[in-house]
């Protein structure tokens, strides 16, 4: 009796034993599995109104260029004005040599007495119509030359700005050679105010362009200052090769802050649409190509998704597509995150 009781205890015993020993083993898997779930902070994605922002690069240029020559090879007798001078409309810059134009103007003042002789003559019928007729002609072709001396004698400016340039000195043979941008010049004049930039533009925004559009520029030498501007030329065409329009960008620069040959960085606003926008910790760039992705949540797993990112506004990126509303983006603990890792979401 005492052993089958003995044997009854050793039972029990052995059975509670075991009992124990697989609930702490099953405790110790479920503590195994929570351990090795990666750990990880997550931000829900939302619509968000997005103003559309496109950047170019381009050159500042003078709005207009004047390049200030003669017609005709002649001696320069005055340069009246040094680079850097500001110059009006019709101001004078440079006097050539006079001599051809007071030749032609005493030959002009004798062909005028002849006329008005022949003229008398004529109305008492001592001339014929005819010779009166191809005086006339001589006159007008003396006047016509006479007025181009004038011109190219007494050289005028005809815009208002900056004289950017001068190749010649006093007493020099003006020679017509090429020596401004492939031209020949004794001064060159800029206008700059206001500039112009010329940018290269995406067909897709072709019909997006008008008048009221946005734009701006910034350059380096003013940091923090944004100028603003107008479209001022949309060129008719695309070019085939590039698929790209010309914008010719207007702006005014009365405080001299912008010059030409400044390197520029021109935005323009197309307005604002609805986007998917994404914490910037989210996206994720893949190493040694450009392409972007993020890790959305599901059934408590991660899914890697390409993404198309746009323009980086604050600390969210807006993206043009890859996330729908509403997804569920891990934000933190990306570390060694692949597609298909089990995680657990820390508040």
């Amino acid at each position: 009796m005492k052993n089958s009781l003995s044997m009854l205890a050793s039972g029990v015993i052995i059975f509670v034993g075991l009992f124990f020993l697989a609930s702490c083993g099953s405790r110790q898997t479920e503590e195994t599995v929570q351990e090795n779930k990666a750990v990880v902070k997550t931000a829900v994605v939302q619509l968000k109104m997005v103003e559309q922002l496109v950047s170019f690069a381009g050159n500042v240029e003078p709005f207009e260029k004047a390049y200030i020559s003669s017609a005709q090879p002649v001696r320069i007798n005055r340069i009246l004005k040094e680079v850097g001078d500001y110059v009006r409309s019709g101001e004078v810059l440079v006097q050539m040599d006079a001599a051809n134009y007071r030749q032609s103007s005493v030959q002009l003042a004798n062909l005028k007495k002849e006329y008005a002789r022949l003229d008398t003559l004529y109305k008492v019928g001592s001339v014929s119509e005819q010779q009166l007729d191809q005086l006339k002609a001589q006159l007008d072709v003396a006047l016509a030359a006479n007025s181009n001396l004038a011109e190219n004698t007494v050289i005028r400016s005809p815009i208002s700005g900056v004289v950017s340039g001068r190749f010649y000195e006093d007493g020099e043979m003006f020679a017509m050679s090429p020596l401004a941008d492939g031209r020949s010049a004794i001064l060159t004049v800029e206008r700059i105010d206001p500039v112009k930039v010329i940018v290269h533009v995406g067909e897709q925004y072709f019909s997006m362009v008008d008048k009221d559009l946005k734009v701006s520029l910034t350059v380096d030498s003013q940091p923090g200052k944004v100028f603003s501007g107008e479209v001022h030329l949309k060129y008719p065409t695309i070019d085939p090769n590039t698929r790209t329009f010309q914008l010719e960008l207007k702006f005014p620069n009365k405080e001299g802050l912008i010059r030409p040959g400044m390197f520029s960085r021109v935005t323009l606003g197309f307005g604002s649409v609805e986007r998917v926008v994404a914490p910037d910790l989210a996206v994720i760039r893949q190493a040694g190509i450009n392409e972007r992705y993020v890790f959305v949540i599901e059934d408590g797993k991660t899914k890697r998704k390409v993404v198309q990112p746009g323009r980086l506004i604050g600390s969210e990126f807006e993206i043009i597509s890859g996330l729908k509303p509403g997804e569920e983006v891990v934000v933190a603990g990306l570390g060694g995150l692949l597609d298909g890792t089990e995680v657990e979401i820390s508040q």
